[in-house]
This record gives C-alpha cells, sequence and structure tokens, in this order.
C-alpha cells in the first residue's frame, strides 16, 4: 500500500507504475473516490458544528429558568413564540442529524471502496529495475559456476530417484494427487541436510531463527501483499478467515504489526524453516515432471525490517542476496543472478532478484530463490513502524525478504550434478556431516 498523498502529488508516477507492471488499478476511479471521502468528511465537521450550535441554542429555549430566556420574555416575547422557534430549531437540528446520519452511511461505503481500491495500486518499481513485458525481459547481472560437461549420458532426478528408492513420485499421487511426491530415505536425509546447512549459515550471518505458525489469518495475507489477486494460488481455510502460506515471509513480516518498534531495535533479521503450500493455479500442464512445480515443499526464508531509509534498505538487499549465493557456492552449483523486469515482479516491490540454478534435465537455469525489497509497502498495510529519532516521529519501516534454500526444488540440480556413470550420487562434502558422514547414495 502507499501512501494516499504521495498518490495525490504524483498521480503520473503511479500511472507509469501501473503501466510498468501491467496491472489492474483504476487510479481514475480511486482519485475520485479520495475526493468524495474527503468532501464527506468536511460535510460532516460542518454539519456536526452546525448540530453543536443547534444544540446550544435549543436548550436556551426549553429552559425557561436560563437568563437568555427570561431576557426575551423582558423583550415583550411571548412563551407561545419562544416555543414555536424552539421547535423549529428542532426541526432544522434533526434535519441536519439525518444528512449526518446519510453521510455517514455514505462514508462507510465510500471507506470500503477506497480500501479496496488502495490495495490494487502498486509500488513504484526502481530506476534500477529493467523495463520489461514478460520474463523473457529479466536481466542476467552475473553467473557463478560451470554447468557439468558429462563424460556419460546423465539421468535426470525422477529417474535417479527411482533407481534409488529416494523419490517415489508415483505414491505421492496416490496419496494426496498431482504435483505431490515422497522422498524416501537417503533422499530425506538430502532433504532436511540442505535445510539444516542453510539454516546454519544464516544463524551464523545473524539471523534470529524463528519458528512460525503455517496457517495464518486472511489480515495478514493482505499485510504482506498476497491478497487481494493471490487467493487462487493458496490453499484457503474460509471456514476460519484462515490460509496456509507459501512462504514463511508472511509470518516473520506480519509478526510486529499493528505496533510501534524502538529504532533502536533495526535492523531486525529472521529466518525460518517452514512447510509452504501452493496451489499453482493456472499451471496445468506446466513442468509437471518431477519435483520442479509441486504444492507442498519445505523452504528457509530471511526476512529484514530495518528503518525506512532507501540505501539502507538496498545494502541489506544485496546482503540478503550474498546469503543465498554462498549456501550455493557452499553446495558447488553453478547458478546465475537476474535481475527481474517490472512486469514480472509483482504488486508490491521496489526491485527484485530471482537466482536461477543449472539443472541438466531441463538444460537451462532453473529459478530457485527470489529475493525482494518492499520499501514501505507491506509495512503500511500491516501498521509496522518505529519512533524515528531525526523525524521525532512513527515512521513505517522497509522489508526486505529472500529465499535461503528451498527444497526440493535444489534436489533437482544437486541429484543431477552429482551423480555418478553407475547411478549413484556423490553427497556434497558440505552436507555429509548432516547425513551421518554418508558419502555416496546407492540402490538400497
Amino acid at each position: 500500500m502507499l501512501d494516499i498523498k504521495l498518490i495525490r502529488e504524483n498521480p503520473d508516477i503511479i500511472r507509469r507504475a501501473i503501466e510498468l507492471k501491467r496491472i489492474h488499478c483504476d487510479l481514475d476511479r480511486l482519485l475520485a473516490v479520495d475526493q468524495r471521502r474527503r468532501e464527506i468528511q468536511q460535510e460532516s465537521d460542518n454539519i456536526r458544528n452546525k448540530c453543536n450550535e443547534l444544540s446550544g441554542q435549543i436548550a436556551h429555549y426549553k429552559n425557561p429558568k436560563s437568563k437568555l430566556y427570561q431576557e426575551m420574555l423582558a423583550k415583550g416575547r411571548g412563551a407561545d413564540e419562544l416555543k414555536a422557534e424552539g421547535d423549529a430549531l428542532a426541526a432544522e437540528s434533526a434535519t441536519f442529524k439525518q444528512k449526518l446520519k446519510d453521510l455517514e452511511s455514505e462514508s462507510a461505503a465510500v471507506g470500503e471502496e477506497f480500501k479496496s481500491l488502495m490495495l490494487t495500486v502498486p509500488q513504484v518499481p526502481s530506476s534500477k529495475t529493467p523495463v520489461g513485458r514478460s520474463d523473457a525481459d529479466n536481466k542476467e547481472v552475473r553467473r557463478k559456476g560451470e554447468p557439468r560437461k558429462f563424460d556419460f549420458e546423465p539421468l535426470d532426478h525422477v529417474e535417479l530417484g527411482k533407481r534409488l528408492g529416494i523419490i517415489d513420485v508415483e505414491r505421492g499421487v496416490k496419496i494426496s494427487g498431482t504435483r505431490n511426491y515422497l522422498l524416501r530415505g537417503a533422499g530425506s536425509l538430502l532433504h532436511q541436510a540442505v535445510l539444516r546447512l542453510a539454516m546454519d549459515t544464516i544463524i551464523a550471518r545473524g539471523f534470529e531463527p524463528v519458528t512460525v505458525p503455517v496457517l495464518v489469518r486472511d489480515e495478514m495475507m493482505y499485510g504482506t501483499g498476497y491478497f487481494p489477486g493471490g487467493e487462487e494460488q493458496a490453499y484457503r481455510c474460509e471456514r476460519d478467515g484462515k490460509s496456509l502460506v507459501g512462504t514463511a515471509e508472511v509470518p516473520l513480516t506480519a509478526m510486529y504489526g499493528d505496533e510501534i518498534l524502538d529504532e533502536s531495535q533495526l535492523p531486525m533479521k529472521f529466518a525460518a524453516v517452514s512447510t509452504c503450500f501452493r496451489r499453482e493455479a493456472g499451471a496445468a500442464g506446466k513442468d509437471t515432471h518431477g519435483i520442479y512445480r509441486i504444492h507442498l515443499f519445505d523452504k528457509v526464508e530471511q526476512v529484514v525490517i530495518c528503518r525506512a531509509d532507501d540505501a539502507e534498505s538496498e545494502r541489506h538487499h544485496h546482503d540478503i542476496i550474498a546469503n543465498a549465493e554462498a549456501v550455493l557456492q557452499a553446495l558447488e552449483l553453478p547458478y546465475r543472478l537476474l535481475a527481474v523486469c517490472t512486469a514480472d515482479m509483482g504488486q508490491g516491490k521496489v526491485e527484485m532478484y530471482d537466482i536461477e540454478t543449472w539443472m541438466p534435465s531441463r538444460k537451462s537455469y532453473g529459478e530457485t530463490h527470489s529475493a525482494s525489497r518492499f520499501g514501505d509497502f507491506q509495512a503500511r498495510r500491516l501498521n509496522l513502524r518505529y519512533k524515528d529519532s531525526k523525524a521525532k516521529a512513527n515512521v513505517f519501516c522497509h522489508t526486505l525478504n529472500n529465499t535461503v534454500i528451498a527444497s526440493p526444488r535444489i534436489l533437482i540440480p544437486l541429484l543431477e550434478l552429482y551423480q555418478n556413470a553407475d547411478g549413484t550420487i556423490t553427497v556434497p562434502k558440505v552436507l555429509r556431516s548432516y547425513m551421518n558422514g554418508l558419502e555416496r547414495i546407492e540402490p538400497k
């Protein structure tokens, strides 16, 4: 959510953001509703003042003992005349009160429409963000590592997992339907190992580990920007007004909502490993093979809450990207960093980068991480503020997040790049201590 004052004063900038992000937002209607909202407030204030004035006058006409009443009698005004004037003032007051009641009813409707329209306004992208119409326009920033060249015909992760007995898609589908799976034996151990490596790495870099709920109130989904618009991607518990989260970003960012932090508490850095749920609505027929696009997975997420300073939040953005890169480098996986273009970055983001890791079976890089900075977009929705010592005021925080690791998707490059000609998998050295010293995954 943006500041309405910013929207009023810079409509052309907002129109440009709407165009660049290709987001549906009726800015003209928003501005008209905002204008009517302010008019109603002014009219209501005027009527309340008039009603208070009339109420004072009526009190004198209704009280024969009042000084003003006695003065009017002394001037020759009759009691019947005064009663009639008092009744006329009371009728006028009743008319104003009814108008005020009508305005209050209109104000409620206008307020709801205003709130709904405000939730559609996109964040203004950074000038550093590439302009584009789809993910094809994302720009490569750098690459690290070289894809492996095999001297044998490599297998994909599904065939490897099946032969080794560590991935069981067939029984996962039997249990829960399409885009589900089982990880078994060393596959489950490998999955847990990468999550533990990621958590150990991020904790060593100063992030506080948090265990979070994955079923959250709808207010938290709106607060972090996943609603409105993302309802079809979420597993909803409508009866309870809750949703299963697609990322620990939601509870981590929302946990200080409606609070005012002390500036000395910032920056706050949190990390959580959680199960994530995504319906993958609209992905029918896309990436159906294997464990690339699935309904549930585990992810280590990092979140930063910092001061409302663009330069500071940009530094944190590059830091959280470096954290994710450190894990990939420890796993010795080749990857590339992409600057995400305006149309592919989503509503609330100022700037966004993706990390894609090389996956031999796809013959290309596949997305494994997303790093986003939001400015105060999420904080305004969550009413997350801090006491600014210089401004002597309460200011909305800036928020950022990034994947540290997500599994089992990361198992695709791990299994495929570390496979051997005999179909076994060499366990990366950095993971062996998490797998009881196991060096090679072999058929049972």
